[in-house]
């Protein structure tokens, strides 16, 4: 039956997903020519040794060295561990999704054996949501940093996973409104509690199918639209045209252009001033690490006074965001002279370098903003490297921990209001969720991040342009400002699509060429399907499970 072999899919895929191509070889980091775009001017071999000293390179990244057409590997080969472990993780991931459910209260203790049973199916929903939005979305916060080499994937994975579940346990929404997202209009469904059950676990269903397959091709799209797209088709199908908020369905449809063509421009700024005051600098290493403590605290400011609860005075809570962010830089400014003083104190030796240096720092005041200047080279580049790879770990950690936080709502926003149901809850008005279900989200998001997370990973860090640290750190510090900015102002943003048009803004930045227009067309078509494909699901879910619940309450 449709229903079981869906509940056996969401608890099994883990172990069988880890098993995949453990025959292919892993050889050590470089780039692929058949999948990037060439880089006129690779840094030299003793870069690459002294930066992965700092902070290794992305296994994950050489994966890809039999050509375009080659599958992807599975998740032992792109971690680099063995299959047996792998294997081992997917089994204890398994068993977990299994036993956990039945040790929740959210279970329903003392209610009767049906509805406890109907309840244990949509928590496994409910995971199952969670793991596509651990291995698509959560994949966009640390795919630049994998793809530029300033963390491996498995350390990616390990930090995600971490931040991921302390910002869903920490800062998830406890209370939400049971139709999330404000999509469905709920006296609608009012007297019908059976058939907005069976719509609210399709939503889930329908939403996490469709992730799963934007995930096996590696496309990044929405986890919101996804959920947004469900409940449009079960809406419009069951409830009318009068079901369903169209003001923000227009919101959702606005944010496809606006997102991309936001970030775009940021990163375009961010890269350009990269270039304009670190790269034409006389010393740009010690530029860099100039730069580098005023960058983190703008991000740590901005991220204290958007994303922590600070006062409720205005004026104070500025205070403390300023303060936070000055306890950053100077923590982050310690952390550079640590780490990288033994070059920052000696001098270029390269007379070549000193000179060229000095006459591109004479002729500064005629360089403009969109100037192509040329990159700093051998140690300079080595600091300048350093310096924003550390830079780009710590924009992918708050990304991360933001993101847990927020976006595993959009999991347990709907699981929450089917078990409130399902428990003689109302239909309508706010409901609290509890702690043993965000630990649940978060544990999903966790799980969907170490089997699949890698194939997202490579689109956003890998497959659209050649990323550096210093370009990543672009990308993600001008995907992070706008969604936190947008989030302040109200604007429909997208998390997702900001982040991969801040990585296509830093590809135009270096030339049109530099952006590969093939996966740039899959990525977008990938959007435009979203909404349609996830109502499509969503509607036929629907009359699966109402038929399935009729016989069964």
């Amino acid at each position: 039956m449709a229903t079981s072999y869906g509940l056996r899919h969401s608890t099994t895929a883990a172990s069988l997903l880890l098993l995949r191509n453990s025959h292919i070889h892993l050889p050590r980091f470089r780039l692929n020519t058949h999948l990037f775009i060439p880089n006129p001017h690779p840094p030299s071999s003793s870069l690459s040794i002294s930066f992965s000293r700092l902070s290794p390179s992305a296994a994950l990244s050489s994966s890809y060295a039999g050509g375009e057409n080659e599958e992807l590997p599975g998740v032992a080969e792109a971690m680099n561990i063995s299959p047996a472990t792998a294997a081992a993780v997917g089994v204890c991931i398994a068993v977990a999704v299994l036993a956990l459910p039945l040790a929740m209260p959210s279970l329903g203790r003392g209610l009767p054996l049906k509805t406890r049973a109907v309840s244990y199916a949509t928590l496994l929903f409910g995971f199952y949501m969670a793991w596509n939005i651990g291995a698509n979305d959560v994949a966009n916060a640390m795919g630049t940093s994998v793809g530029s080499g300033a963390l491996s994937l498995r350390r990616a994975v390990i930090i995600a996973a971490v931040l991921e579940f302390s910002g869903a346990l920490l800062m998830g929404t406890h209370v939400t409104t049971t139709m999330q997202k404000g999509i469905l209009v709920a006296t609608v469904f009012q007297g019908k509690e059976t058939l907005l059950f069976a719509g609210l676990i399709s939503s889930l269903a329908a939403a996490g199918t469709w992730l799963q397959v934007a995930s096996y091709y590696g496309w990044p799209v929405s986890t919101t639209h996804c959920i947004v797209g469900s409940m449009v088709g079960f809406g419009l199908v069951y409830g009318g045209a009068g079901a369903v908020f169209w003001s923000s369905l227009a919101r959702v449809t606005l944010s496809w252009v606006v997102s991309p063509l936001v970030g775009a421009f940021a990163s375009f700024l961010v890269y350009k001033c990269i270039r304009r005051f670190v790269y034409s600098a006389r010393n740009p290493g010690q530029a860099a690490a100039a730069a580098a403590p005023l960058a983190v605290f703008l991000g740590v400011t901005g991220i204290s006074f958007a994303a922590f609860p600070l006062s409720q005075t205005l004026s104070v809570a500025i205070a403390q965001a300023l303060a936070c962010g000055a306890c950053g830089a100077v923590l982050f400014d310690r952390i550079i002279r640590t780490q990288l003083g033994h070059l920052l104190d000696k001098p270029p030796k390269d007379d070549a370098q000193v000179t060229e240096s000095r006459t591109e720092n004479e002729s500064s005041k005629n360089i403009g903003l969109l100037s192509d200047i040329a990159g700093p080279k051998g140690t300079q580049l080595k600091i300048v490297y350093g310096v924003f790879g550390y830079m780009q770990v710590l924009s992918a950690c708050f990304m991360s921990f933001a993101h847990g936080g927020n976006d595993v709502s959009n999991a347990i926003g709907p699981l929450a209001a089917a078990l409130s149901i399902l428990q003689g809850g109302a239909c309508g008005g706010e409901i609290v969720i509890p702690n043993d279900v965000l630990a649940w989200g978060g544990f999903g998001i966790v799980a969907g991040l170490m089997v699949w997370g890698y194939r997202v990973i490579a689109t956003i860090g890998k497959k659209i342009t050649e990323l550096t640290p210093t370009r990543g750190f672009a990308a993600e510090f001008a995907a992070a400002s706008v969604v936190l900015g947008a989030s302040k102002l109200g604007l429909p943003i997208s998390a997702t699509h900001t982040l991969v048009g801040a990585v296509m803004g830093v590809g135009f930045a270096r030339g049109l060429n530099s952006v590969r227009a093939e996966t740039v067309r899959e990525i977008v078509t990938s959007w435009a399907v979203t909404i349609p494909a996830g109502a499509t699901f969503a509607v036929v879910y629907t009359w699966i499970f109402t038929k399935f619940l009729s016989y069964l309450l």
